[in-house]
């Protein structure tokens, strides 16, 4: 147990849960009480909220375990910048072992958020303050299902020395999935929702970052279009993944609608979003806390883009050319107005471009950049064969939240939030949705009218390849593209740098410090013996 009571303690002073010595017995005194009736739950909540945005927020754990084991984002290894022991690298291809010290991070980030939502829940909660608990338990519970395919619990008001509970699959199950099921869905029920503040676009960043009914509706149909997954597991290509319940499917539908009538709606300026997310017509959910987006736009940008705090990039994340070429637009360039469509972006001679950065680099005062030996700074789309051994400008870099710019013209650093959940995923979700009940005409309607939003060509007819790449192309770098190739039968397949995966690598491992200290957990299938 002595996990989860320094899980506790995280949650408490508010800290990125990036500490790995899980056995902390001097604490034990200080952070184990059982009776809740002084709980501050407004502080606590506040603390909750701070916490999942101090472990998303950056590059590494619970972002890098959703985006970095696709197909959309990789690390290379230049020279020895981004080795970092191989972290990186074994993401990408599809190496971790129960060891890796991201998925220890994220396990430990979000099974604090489910405990101290269940002491929130002990103390007395106002009718608001218990639907906000019942969000950030749900969001947690889902996210931990959806990476490990199984879910510890432990019941605050117990005594310290009891073990969690595990919500697990398998017939010799004592928890089943099926129970948890039950309880997340409880937990986003109308009952609650509705007592959530109607939080409508535009709001304030402080109101966008907590829980509203357009952010539980949004959460319930992520959960409920991704159910089947979640109960059942997955198969390892789109036949083989068990079947969704067309009322679960018809709840997507309804609860976006029902986004829609909050007011939530499409934004034209598609960059335009991510430049102030608090103000956009799209932005659901926000995270806060850190350093902001400057996380999301410095890992990308290389060492002479002096545009983030006074300072250059990390020169690390790129995507491949295969990811690159899902866009509409000619392949040797994207200036702009050269043809391709708007989320493709733009690199032009006098700025910094949005997007997809291919090709020469340039300053805000349109001097072209070079690379520290003095070559010009040019990103290419060819790689060498090998994830290391990159040079400085391999790999078209992906960036959406722009640097900003103090009056004086300088580097001012990005924006302070980021989107956690954006309304084109919901459109995007509804259209998926009716695909699968069967109403493919009006999946398509809703896909063409995003597109053309996004100057991109109609489609003539509708597909599952056509739905995952649209989705690819709308929300890539925004947490979901693991989510989507898993649902999709796609996230073994081969890309650039990874073979084909094998079955087991649907599920991380349980981190070995988690099972070792808990004797109701075991080690999923195929990382057993590490």
């Amino acid at each position: 147990m002595k996990n989860y009571i320094y899980i506790l303690f995280a949650i408490l002073s508010i800290s990125a849960f990036s500490c790995t010595d899980l056995e902390v017995e001097e604490i034990d005194s200080e952070v184990v009480d059982q009776d809740f009736s002084n709980v501050n739950v407004e502080s606590r909540l506040d603390g909750l909220y701070n916490s999942f945005g101090g472990f998303m927020i950056y590059q590494d754990n619970t972002y890098a375990l959703m985006e970095v084991t696709a197909d959309a984002q990789l690390i290379p290894t230049r020279g020895t910048d981004w080795g970092d022991g191989g972290v990186w690298r074994q993401l990408h291809q599809h190496t971790w072992t129960s060891r890796h010290p991201q998925i220890l991070n994220s396990w430990n980030g979000l099974n604090g958020l489910t405990f101290g939502a269940n002491q929130i829940l002990l103390s007395n909660p106002d009718p608001q303050q218990e639907a906000e608990a019942r969000f950030i338990r749900a969001l947690a519970r889902i996210m931990i299902l959806d990476l490990w395919g199984k879910v510890p619990d432990r019941d605050p008001s117990l005594p310290v020395d009891s073990n969690p509970i595990v919500y697990e699959r398998g017939e010799e199950a004592e928890h089943t999935i099926a129970e948890l099921i039950g309880l997340i869905e409880e937990d986003l029920a109308d009952t609650h929702i509705n007592n959530l503040p109607s939080t409508g676009p535009g709001a304030a960043a402080e109101d966008l970052r907590r829980a509203s009914k357009a952010a539980a509706l949004h959460l319930r149909a992520k959960f409920y279009l991704n159910k089947h997954i979640l109960l059942n597991g997955a198969g390892n290509n789109s036949a083989a993944n068990p079947s969704p319940e067309s009322a679960d499917l018809q709840q997507v539908v309804e609860d976006v609608d029902q986004i829609s009538a909050e007011g939530y709606s499409l934004q034209s300026d598609y960059f335009g979003i991510f430049e102030s997310p608090h103000t956009s017509t799209e932005s659901i959910y926000l995270i806060t806390g850190g350093d902001g987006a400057n996380p999301r736009i410095a890992n990308t940008l290389h060492y002479n883009h002096n545009f983030v705090l006074n300072g250059g990039g990390w020169n690390g994340f790129a995507t491949t050319s295969e990811f690159y070429s899902l866009f509409e637009g000619p392949e040797d360039t994207n200036a702009p107005e050269s043809g391709q469509e708007i989320r493709r972006g733009y690199v032009p001679n006098d700025d910094l471009g949005r997007g997809m950065l291919y090709g020469q680099q340039y300053d805000n005062n349109g001097n072209a950049l070079e690379t520290r030996g003095g070559a010009p700074l040019f990103f290419t789309r060819e790689m060498p064969e090998e994830l290391t051994g990159h040079g400085e400008a391999t790999g078209i870099r992906l960036i959406k939240y722009p640097p900003l710019y103090n009056e004086d013209g300088g580097p001012g650093g990005g924006p302070a939030n980021q989107i956690f959940f954006r309304y084109a995923d919901a459109v995007l979700m509804k259209a998926e949705a009716l695909f699968r009940i069967g109403n493919s005409g009006e999946a398509l309607n809703i896909i063409n009218n995003l597109r053309d939003l996004r100057g991109a060509t109609p489609l003539a007819s509708l597909s599952e390849d056509d739905i995952i790449d649209e989705r690819g192309r709308e929300l890539y770098i925004e947490f979901w593209r693991r989510q989507d190739l898993i649902r999709f039968g796609k996230f073994l397949e081969p890309w650039l740098y990874k073979p084909q995966s094998e079955d087991y690598r649907l599920l991380f491992p349980i981190p070995i410090t988690a099972v070792s200290t808990n004797p109701n957990l075991t080690q999923n299938d195929g990382y057993q013996g590490e």
